[in-house]
């Protein structure tokens, strides 16, 4: 279990990251708002990117805990915008700072499990080639990924669940005919 003193750096660090960019952000400030000295924050931390580090891995972790089933591809992308939206300014600054590789692999994360937990659903009882299973995996991968990076390179702007939504109505029956595809050839 994390210490009060751990969460309370995390804490102090999402507020700051809500309020102005990464590169305004130091340990004094964060030590400052949360009370305690820069030693403690040195106990806990080794710098301010472990933080985000342990942040988004424990975001990803929660993500994934929270939809231990998914039973459609909106589904997928409704959790992997949870991953985004959940304090949007800390994460579009995340997102545009020199930390955006570390935020895009766990995103990758959360978007895999998704696609996963469903891909195992669609496939189950199926006797689907591997290699189609794999490459229809990676596809749905790839476009949950990039929906979310197209969302946040816009700003993370307009209600992208009525485009979710509706994205998923044009394409329903796509996933099952892949299947039904592999299964004839």
């Amino acid at each position: 279990m994390a210490s009060f003193t751990k969460m309370a750096i995390k804490a102090a660090f999402l507020k700051l990251l809500n309020e102005r960019p990464l590169s305004q952000i130091t340990v004094k400030d964060i030590v400052e708002v949360c009370g305690i000295n820069r030693n403690s924050f040195y106990y806990h931390f080794q710098d301010i990117p472990s933080l985000i580090e342990e942040i988004v891995t424990e975001e990803a972790d929660r993500i994934i805990a929270e939809y231990p089933t998914i039973d459609s591809i909106e589904t997928c992308l409704t959790a992997v915008l949870d991953f985004a939206r959940k304090n949007r300014r800390a994460i579009l600054h995340i997102y545009n700072s020199v930390n955006r590789a570390m935020f895009e692999q766990y995103l990758w994360k959360v978007c895999k499990y998704a696609v996963g937990t469903y891909g195992n659903g669609v496939f189950a009882g199926k006797p689907i080639k591997e290699a189609d299973r794999d490459l229809i995996l990676r596809f749905y991968e790839c476009e949950c990924f990039g929906m979310v990076i197209a969302w946040m390179n816009d700003g993370m702007k307009e209600n992208y669940d009525e485009s979710i939504h509706r994205l998923c109505e044009l394409k329903k029956g796509t996933l099952e005919e892949m299947v039904e595809r592999s299964l004839q050839s």
